[in-house]
């Protein structure tokens, strides 16, 4: 037994992945390699980011995956409940049939399920025509109704069917299709308005912690004032003062613009501390002495060392920018319609009693709440690979 013993528990020491096998490595391994090593034993920060890469890969092909256009109304479908699929031998995939009703008195809409009647569905089928892009025009959509289908089984059927897979808002509009279309603009502007915080905090913050002195000081006291100030209050003084009849074009860069002012220092307060502790460093002085340039050594030789952190605080910060535009878009501070984002869709839950009655236009807030906590645990994975020889 003692000759076994010492076996049987290295048999069970090689079969766990732990951070020994990662640290004996090191040597044979990039930085990058060993970061992208250890946050696979992530395993959530790995399916979060699989979801994040899903809704943007949606978001980039929201034309193809949406089943309708984005603003197509079709008021005679106004609030109508979200509709499952089924499969069954005989009919496949398909949806069941709804009809409106009207009441004379109260003009509340009902839809009732009619009888015996289905709606096939499909893939690659043809539907409502499109620009992919503003580009190629096409028609086929991912997944829909099956119009030559419905049309062989209803020969003398006169309305078109339609398929709301989430429901549709008081126009008509299809939920699903909107939440597609408005990821494009919701995610799109945490990207944009982490490339502007980047630069503004990368140059900022590298410039206070590498010269130091009174320009480190300066610097300090202007984020100081900045981070004084209540973020939301700001964001909504912001909003409001854009002009109403500026286009949705101007009003998407604005919001980048306002949101990216606003969040560059807790990014500058970073690189400020890694410059502070870095510029010392016989690397650093050598390359002084050599002749080369601030702009060189800040660039070239520092900011490579720390590069992974600069990642993982804007992981961090993209979640707050999403939040903030949704923000504005909500209190209808920030883009507007025929803009569609998440926030501008969530503009018709500002009443208890729609919410009430139509709980399906609450969805949008799901999806904000799935890509924030993406955002999050991803960012804590990263955190965590960041460091390759910690231990945990």
């Amino acid at each position: 037994m003692n000759v076994l013993a010492p076996v049987k528990n290295q048999e069970n020491q090689s079969s766990m992945p732990d951070d020994k096998g990662i640290k004996s490595r090191a040597g044979q391994l990039s930085q990058w390699q060993l970061t992208c090593l250890r946050f696979t034993s992530h395993r959530l920060a790995v399916v979060c980011l699989y979801v994040l890469a899903v809704m943007y890969g949606l978001a980039v092909f929201a034309e193809f995956f949406a089943p309708m256009g984005a603003n197509q109304k079709i008021l005679s479908t106004a609030y109508a409940p979200p509709q499952p699929i089924y499969w069954t031998p005989s009919h496949g995939l398909h949806t069941t049939l709804l009809h409106r009703q009207l009441d004379p008195q109260t003009l509340a809409r009902t839809y009732s399920v009619a009888p015996n009647a289905t709606v096939p569905l499909g893939f690659l089928v043809k539907g409502h025509p499109y620009r992919l892009w503003g580009l190629i025009p096409m028609q086929r959509h991912f997944f829909g109704v099956d119009q030559a289908a419905f049309d062989a089984q209803y020969p003398d059927a006169k309305a078109k069917p339609t398929f709301f897979l989430l429901g549709s808002d008081k126009y008509g509009q299809d939920i699903l299709s909107r939440i597609l279309y408005g990821a494009r603009v919701s995610l799109s502007v945490g990207l944009v308005a982490i490339v502007m915080t980047f630069i503004l905090g990368v140059t900022i913050g590298g410039i206070s912690g590498y010269m130091g002195g009174w320009v480190d000081t300066m610097v300090q006291r202007i984020i100081e004032m900045i981070n004084g100030f209540p973020k939301l209050p700001l964001w909504l003084a912001a909003g409001a003062a854009l002009p109403n009849d500026w286009s949705p074009l101007k009003v998407y860069f604005a919001i980048t613009l306002v949101l990216s002012l606003l969040g560059w220092t807790g990014l500058a307060r970073v690189v400020r501390g890694k410059f502070l502790s870095l510029r010392e460093e016989d690397y650093v002085v050598a390359a002084n002495l050599m002749g080369a340039s601030h702009g060189r050594i800040i660039f070239r030789h520092l900011l490579p060392g720390f590069t992974s952190h600069i990642i993982i605080s804007l992981t961090m910060s993209v979640p707050g920018m999403i939040l903030g535009e949704t923000t504005l878009s909500f209190l209808g501070l920030g883009l507007r319609p025929p803009l569609v984002s998440w926030g501008v869709m969530l503009q018709d839950c500002l009443s208890m009693e729609v919410v009430a009655n139509y709980p399906w236009l609450m969805l949008p807030a799901v999806f904000i709440v799935l890509i924030v906590l993406s955002f999050n645990f991803a960012g804590d994975g990263l955190r965590d690979a960041a460091d390759p020889y910690s231990s945990r």
